[in-house]
């Protein structure tokens, strides 16, 4: 890892980290992934540290993921690469979530995939008005992992399913009412915020109480009812017959759906479901007995070229329909990888 690509640093009673790669959007890489973890059992070792706060360099972006094009472009040669990337950022987000401190999460700018890992398992995640959220990983022949198949089924009723599924976009005050923010703060405040947090005069959530402002309406509360309505069946193939009778935007939505891979919509509800009754650790080993199975699929290298390489946004999925996917299929995404499952000692 560059030397900057994690800045951390102490800032009164907080330990500060920054995603310093401004120009890739704050990508996290494996080397960023392991810098954080490391401060964060640095951190909860130092009684000096009352808190750990978080957010990314430049006004674009928190965190826009995980380095996906380099596992496209190697990780199917390179089993080492690709494991270690995922079982070094899955262990750096069970950390996030088991952490005893005050973890604040400032996602100003884009927040999608690796960068909801960094934010959304912490207590407290400050929305802006740049604040952008999504996790995209079906349409990348990939599932919602760093722990958001554990996060999404959380959210109220079938907003993860939806989300998940279409990769849908939000901005704040959707974030507000999902519960994906606890706290919104325009961009022109944090300044304020920032030195209100370094000082740890008061409790976080008095500071953050302090400076929360209302984020508008969310446009997502009047979808809520026909969310629920259509995305709670356990089928995805019930799920798009529901929305196929359903209003234009029901519509739009299963066409956006018949868009991603047949196998990562498979898979990305089946975990979701599995997700919703299980530890975050217990989640985090499906996503990544999951993601080495994927490893060793076509659509997640198919997605990339479409989307990041060629550019073309027009993937050729295989199998290319939800019926050629079928139950054995997705049980073999379940299997102990040969190098065996994550852990967390």
């Amino acid at each position: 890892m560059m030397d900057d690509e994690l800045l951390v640093e102490r800032r009164g009673r907080a330990m500060w980290l920054t995603l310093n790669r401004p120009q890739a959007l704050n990508a996290l890489n494996r080397p960023m992934a392991l810098a954080v973890h490391r401060a964060l059992f640095q951190a909860a070792a130092d009684p000096d540290v009352a808190l750990v706060v978080i957010e990314g360099a430049g006004e674009r972006a928190f965190c826009a993921g995980g380095d996906v094009a380099l596992l496209g472009r190697e990780g199917r040669e390179n089993r080492a690469l690709w494991e270690g990337f995922f079982h070094d950022e899955y262990r750096m987000n069970q950390a996030i979530a088991r952490l005893d401190m005050p973890y604040v999460a400032l996602i100003d700018g884009v927040t999608m995939g690796g960068g909801v890992g960094l934010s959304i398992h912490g207590p407290y995640r400050v929305a802006t008005e740049r604040t952008l959220f999504a996790m995209p990983e079906t349409g990348i022949g990939l599932i919602p992992d760093v722990g958001g198949t554990h996060a999404l089924p959380r959210l109220p009723g079938e907003i993860g399913t939806w989300l998940a599924l279409t990769g849908a976009r939000l901005k704040a005050a959707d974030c507000i009412y999902a519960g994906i923010a606890t706290h919104f703060v325009p961009s022109e405040r944090l300044p304020v915020l920032c030195d209100l947090l370094a000082s740890a005069e008061e409790l976080v959530e008095e500071v953050l109480a302090t400076l929360d402002a209302p984020a508008g309406e969310a446009p997502l509360e009047a979808l809520r009812d026909a969310i629920d309505f259509h995305f709670l069946h356990d089928t995805v193939e019930d799920i798009l017959a529901s929305l196929d009778n359903g209003d234009e935007w029901a519509r739009e939505q299963a066409a956006t759906i018949r868009r991603m891979s047949p196998t990562s919509c498979k898979l990305t509800l089946a975990a979701l479901r599995m997700g919703a009754e299980a530890e975050i650790e217990e989640a985090l080993v499906t996503e990544y007995r999951m993601v080495c199975a994927i490893r060793h699929g076509h659509d997640f290298f198919e997605g990339i070229r479409a989307q990041l390489i060629d550019k073309d946004r027009n993937p050729k999925w295989q199998p290319a329909t939800l019926e050629e996917v079928s139950e054995d299929d997705v049980a073999r995404y379940l299997v102990v990888p040969d190098s065996g499952d994550l852990t967390f000692e």
